[in-house]
């Protein structure tokens, strides 16, 4: 075999080419893309990338930098594989792809520098994510936050930075922090135990969902562990082309769980259960950690499961209230998790559950698109609010926290703030259950 041909033959296993040769060009995937609704053009569809990385495992693209674009603009929210009649792996050749290009990309200083420092020491260092919870809060509670705000200052921050610290939740006290503890037993009679993945910007911003989370779980009866040296569980590392560190923290996480005889590993984040429950997948080609992974993942689920599986949450008698479920991309497309947090809301009283059109379509956040591709985003946000006002509800539930974000951005956007809320399945199991107050969200 030639060089060339050598070179062509290990680019196409770079890419993963064998997968692109299931796509047949239908077209099913097109009314079920986000970017290709919002933007119009086959470059920004499933199919349309598919083809792109073909020509590169072909050698009809020679410069891998041509697709950095369509590539980018993609979501990864993996509808065009649900509705996909012949099964293509959409999500494995985008982040083949992806990783093949920033292998190849020259990253300027301050940029390599940067990612270094967030995707190696910071996302899985449970230290400096509780660092950062911390700061967050002296932030809020110095007066800080008041200050730049009147003062405009959140208006000049690039990248509208100023949009999204609006929409961030109120920070934990590092002392309510530092409570989450080890073990929790379960009240009454024990039905499983269980690890709980707390996740590194679950931990760091939404440390309160990771408390009423345990705390939820112990409520039906599991007894839960958290598990010290768990870590971040490689998603944002996979979007972004970091394939080789998303597998390092694969490894990290397995390694971690194994340690406790546990029935299941419970997340309450619909991208963080997306990756954990494909560590098979990305683990397959190392033998001496693909049985570790096939049994990581069958004990993974999301924590609407195993509620679920526990009887359910018991509500208290409140006023009536309609509300919607914005369905987590990853949780439905993913882990085809789509009927237990509608099962845990029909379980409530007085609640009324308004499915809203086009339920299924992404609402734009996918980890950090709707900071890198902010317009991009905007775009497929307000056709989310579109369907949202339709319901006329005053509740969006969401089980994922880049969803919840964007939801309450959407809410912004919109001046809605006066009639509907956003908010976490699990804070809102926790409000009617009458674990924590409705008016101050405190825990009760």
């Amino acid at each position: 075999m030639k060089p060339e041909e050598q070179q062509l033959a290990a680019l196409r296993s770079e890419l993963n080419y064998d997968k692109t040769n299931k796509c047949v060009q239908c077209g099913y995937c097109l009314p079920a893309c986000p970017t290709y609704l919002t933007m119009g053009v086959e470059t920004h569809s499933p199919r349309g990338r598919i083809n792109l990385v073909k020509m590169a495992g072909e050698g009809k693209i020679k410069d891998l930098s041509v697709l950095e674009e369509p590539l980018d603009l993609c979501l990864g929210c993996r509808a065009c594989e649900t509705v996909c009649p012949t099964g293509v792996e959409y999500g494995a050749i985008l982040e083949s792809a992806r990783a093949a290009i920033t292998r190849r990309k020259t990253f300027t200083v301050p940029q390599k520098a940067m990612r270094n420092l967030l995707f190696k020491k910071v996302f899985p260092s449970r230290k400096a994510m509780n660092l950062i919870g911390n700061a967050m809060w002296v932030y809020e509670k110095s007066g800080v936050q008041k200050l730049a705000r009147k003062s405009g200052l959140m208006k000049k921050l690039p990248a509208h930075l100023g949009e999204f610290e609006k929409i961030t939740p109120p920070a934990v006290a590092p002392a309510q922090r530092a409570s989450l503890p080890a073990f929790t037993p379960a009240k009454g009679e024990r039905k499983y135990t269980v690890a709980m993945f707390v996740g590194c910007v679950m931990d760091a911003m939404f440390r309160r969902i990771n408390q009423l989370s345990v705390q939820l779980l112990a409520e039906v009866g599991c007894d839960v562990i958290v598990v010290e040296n768990q870590t971040c569980c490689g998603a944002l590392h996979a979007h972004t082309g970091e394939l080789d560190e998303s597998k390092n923290l694969a490894k990290k996480n397995i390694l971690a769980f194994a340690r406790n005889d546990v029935d299941f590993i419970v997340n309450n984040a619909g991208g963080c259960g997306a990756m954990m429950v494909e560590y098979d997948h990305l683990l397959a080609d190392e033998p001496e950690w693909a049985e570790r992974a096939e049994q990581f993942v069958k004990k993974t689920k999301d924590i609407s499961q195993v509620l679920v599986l526990c009887g359910g949450i018991q509500g208290e008698k409140r006023s009536a209230e309609r509300v919607t479920y914005q369905r987590s991309c990853h949780m439905t497309n993913v882990q085809k998790v789509t009927e237990e947090p509608v099962s845990l809301l029909n379980n409530l009283s007085n609640v009324d559950l308004i499915e809203m059109n086009n339920a299924n379509m992404c609402c734009g956040s996918a980890g950090i698109y709707n900071i890198v591709n902010y317009d991009a985003s905007m775009e497929i946000l307000d056709h989310k609010m579109k369907d949202v006002k339709e319901t006329e509800t005053t509740t969006i539930v969401t089980t994922n926290p880049g969803c919840l974000l964007q939801m309450k951005l959407g809410i912004e956007r919109e001046k809605m703030g006066d009639r509907v809320r956003a908010v976490h399945l699990i804070e809102y199991l926790a409000e009617r259950s009458g674990m924590i107050n409705a008016a101050d969200q405190s825990l009760s």
